[in-house]
């Protein structure tokens, strides 16, 4: 079924990146690269001056991927990583890659708060001879990064309706809910459009759907129309643990509890829940918010001419996307530590 698919596939790339996440071992054959060669990544080496950018930190989740870049810099005494102030001025983000571009640094990080309108500045930056590492929302131009690291909005989709259809499967004719974002973003259509195709799988569809836009206001409002216009539920996947904060607040205030909620993008106050199991949350779909972290260590590796020490590729990837896995209360300690809180 194409959805086990799209999750082999999604499995396949994250175990590629940790290929760059502490494999130690000494260097073979004389050298850092070539076929089979196995490289010592975390050991120090030239100094990388690394510019970041990212939008405000005005949601928990972009205030992980910042933190987290922070945190991953400060592990290797070869980073001297300077961090701009998060914005959601698209001008002023501009600006902020083209001083990085004056100082010369090494490599800029960047997550743009429009990949289309920073393309323009971050070619420039790949023709200065800067190494470019792009974050989460991609450039128009593939020439404008050297490797970009994604999340899988699709497969968060795809996870969520497999879970649905795994609690669900003895029980048809079930009535499904959801919570979207922001309907006019691709991301947004993408989880819809995966979470549709994997519930298609087991019988099941979509029977009651309102948008938010990501905030705990917006998500508490949105329930509570869903709740009032849906008078029973068996599932309900929220896309967004952030705005899924005001879900909960109105799935309470509602005094309903016949179904299970299944988060999105894994955040801790999340995570908690599930493992207390004293809540509606029974199950979230990552949405990694190590993309900061692992595009620091990247460019890492690329200034320094290093490969993944677990890949025959003398380089980096070009892309990396990241696994969308579902947290339980089975497997919830394994991923408690890296998430983020609302």
């Amino acid at each position: 079924m194409q959805f086990k698919r799209i999750a082999v596939l999604a499995a396949a790339s994250a175990l590629v990146l940790t290929a760059c996440t502490g494999n130690t071992p000494e260097p073979q054959g004389g050298g850092n690269q070539g076929g089979g060669v196995k490289v010592a990544n975390d050991e120090p080496g030239k100094k990388v001056v690394i510019g970041f950018s990212a939008p405000a930190a005005d949601h928990g989740w972009m205030a992980a991927i910042t933190n987290a870049a922070k945190a991953e810099a400060g592990k290797y005494s070869d980073v001297e990583l300077r961090v701009v102030e998060g914005t959601n001025d698209v001008n002023l983000q501009i600006s902020q890659v083209e001083t990085f571009i004056n100082d010369k640094v090494n490599a800029i990080v960047l997550l743009p708060f429009d990949g289309a309108a920073l393309t323009p500045v971050a070619l420039k930056a790949m023709k200065a001879g800067i190494t470019v590492i792009n974050v989460d929302r991609q450039f128009d131009s593939p020439f404008a990064a050297r490797s970009t690291v994604l999340g899988d909005n699709y497969g968060m989709g795809v996870s969520a309706g497999t879970y649905v259809c795994e609690r669900l499967k003895d029980k048809p004719g079930s009535v499904v809910a959801e919570i979207a974002g922001i309907d006019s973003l691709p991301l947004t259509q993408d989880r819809s459009k995966g979470f549709a195709e994997a519930l298609a799988g087991c019988g099941l569809k979509v029977n009651n759907r309102v948008a938010a836009e990501f905030t705990v206001e917006s998500g508490e409002r949105a329930a509570a129309n869903l709740l009032q216009a849906a008078p029973k539920i068996d599932a309900l996947w929220n896309h967004d643990d952030d705005q899924g904060v005001g879900v909960t607040a109105a799935i309470k205030n509602s005094g309903r509890s016949e179904f299970f909620m299944v988060g999105g993008a894994g955040s801790a106050n999340v995570m908690r829940e599930i493992k207390a199991d004293n809540g509606p949350h029974k199950a979230t779909v990552i949405y990694p918010s190590t993309q900061g972290a692992d595009g620091i260590r990247l460019a890492r590796l690329a200034v320094q001419e290093k490969s993944l020490g677990d890949l025959v590729e003398v380089e980096i990837p070009r892309q990396v996307q990241l696994y969308a896995p579902v947290v339980t209360k089975d497997n919830v300690d394994r991923y408690l530590p890296t998430a983020f809180e609302s």
